[in-house]
């Protein structure tokens, strides 16, 4: 008759109750008596981290066998399984079930681990060192970004190279000082290039080039309709004050010489307004909320000049919006393309940088980098139009002026 046991689970275990199950990872052993096997558990019960820590050491005449549960070798299903083993008491026929723990054994050649350890200590950078720790007993969440941040590096030297190998064969395309050259013009021009209203240079006519609707769009331009209204009925007396309260010198002048009537007088007077705009808010530094609202200014336009050409800072706990330099050099290149559209191509650059309150070699610049043609007025026109002083005139012809760069710098005048 087949013999019969009983199975008894084992409820309350102490660490040491565990049963040590190992696996050799060069193979099975045939005369596993002949080895003795040692384990051993960390001291720092304190330490969350290093009080699990356990280590088996199997000696035999030959080889030695070690395994642990938190170096790289180790298997990590301990960590995601719990293994059971029965032990069978012969004596009852009762088969105990005990918490398991698994070992992976591997063998260890003397004197070939402490030269590793020693050139890996040495070698190893803080990165590696801590790539290591991390590995060793870093969280999941570590891992998967160590795991990841290792798939998307790219080696440093590799990478010099094909930089070092790119920048060879443009310099043997192009020449050392061509490339220094279109360094120079880049640098130069990138600047003011980013303040300038979109440019199309190819357009068979001068006013496509600068588009009325990249200066005001539709929408904007019908919200100036009762603002414009006001600006073409203003009397002599009221354009001399505006003359002489706020500067308003370009104003002004496209006011005093309105379209008798039709659709040209009315956007002109339009344009007029969004000018008087523009330079009211080149003069200022800090810009109120209620920016142009005593001028009736619509809220699309009070938008698109918040957002166009102001910068937000983060003053005293609040944001503010103001105009820096950059922003007062985007407002002068605004104002030439929409004074070319006012005035048949054709704008004041001396009445416009008096206004705007910045430099005449300034204004030149921009309208050099907007590809402008430069002039004077004839005397005998000057006279008529009632300008003493000498105007610089900006028109637009095409083809656009491509101006060349000055790259030489000023010397210095020695102290003496």
């Amino acid at each position: 008759m087949a013999a019969t046991c009983k199975v008894v689970c084992c409820e309350e275990e102490r660490d040491a109750d565990k049963a040590v199950i190992v696996q050799f990872s060069n193979g099975s052993l045939k005369n596993a008596d002949k080895l003795d096997f040692t384990y051993f558990k960390n001291r720092d019960e304190s330490n969350p981290r290093k009080k699990t820590r356990r280590m088996v050491v199997a000696e035999s005449g030959r080889l030695s066998y070690v395994g642990n549960n938190y170096r790289t070798g180790s298997l990590k299903c301990n960590n995601l399984c719990k293994y059971y083993v029965g032990v069978l008491n012969k004596q009852t026929m009762q088969m105990e079930v005990h918490s398991a723990q698994l070992f992976n054994m591997q063998p260890v050649i003397p004197g070939e681990t402490t030269e590793t350890e020693k050139s890996q200590t040495t070698s190893q950078t803080y990165r590696e060192k801590v790539d290591s720790l991390i590995e060793a007993f870093g969280t999941n969440k570590q891992k998967r970004a160590l795991s990841s941040r290792r798939l998307n590096q790219v080696g440093s030297e590799t990478l010099h190279q094909a930089v070092a190998k790119a920048a060879n064969t443009v310099i043997g395309q192009k020449g050392l000082e061509v490339l220094q050259q279109e360094v120079a013009e880049t640098e130069s021009q990138g600047n003011l290039a980013l303040h300038l209203p979109p440019c199309y240079p190819d357009a068979y006519r001068p006013e496509n080039v600068y588009l009325f609707d990249d200066l005001l769009s539709p929408v904007e331009y019908k919200a100036l309709e009762e603002a414009g209204s006001k600006m073409a009925t203003l009397t002599p007396e009221e354009l001399q004050k505006m003359r002489d309260d706020r500067g308003c010198f370009c104003v002004v002048t496209q006011l005093e010489h309105l379209p008798s009537e039709g659709e040209a007088r009315e956007k002109k007077a339009r344009c007029a307004y969004y000018l008087s705009l523009l330079l009211k808010l080149a003069r200022q530094k800090n810009i109120s909320p209620k920016f142009g609202q005593e001028d009736g200014c619509p809220r699309i336009i009070q938008n698109k000049l918040m957002r166009t050409f102001t910068a937000e800072t983060f003053n005293n706990g609040r944001v503010q919006n103001m105009v820096s330099t950059s922003m007062r050099i985007k407002v002068a290149a605004y104002c030439v393309a929409l004074l070319l559209h006012m005035g048949h191509m054709t704008a004041d650059l001396t009445l416009l940088h008096r206004d705007l309150g910045v430099t005449e070699a300034r204004m030149l610049e921009v309208a050099k980098s907007m590809g402008l043609t430069l002039s004077k007025p004839a005397r005998g026109k000057a006279d008529e139009a009632g300008l003493r002083d000498d105007h610089r005139l900006a028109s637009l012809v095409l083809p656009l002026v491509k101006y060349e760069q000055l790259t030489e710098r000023r010397k210095r005048k020695k102290m003496r």
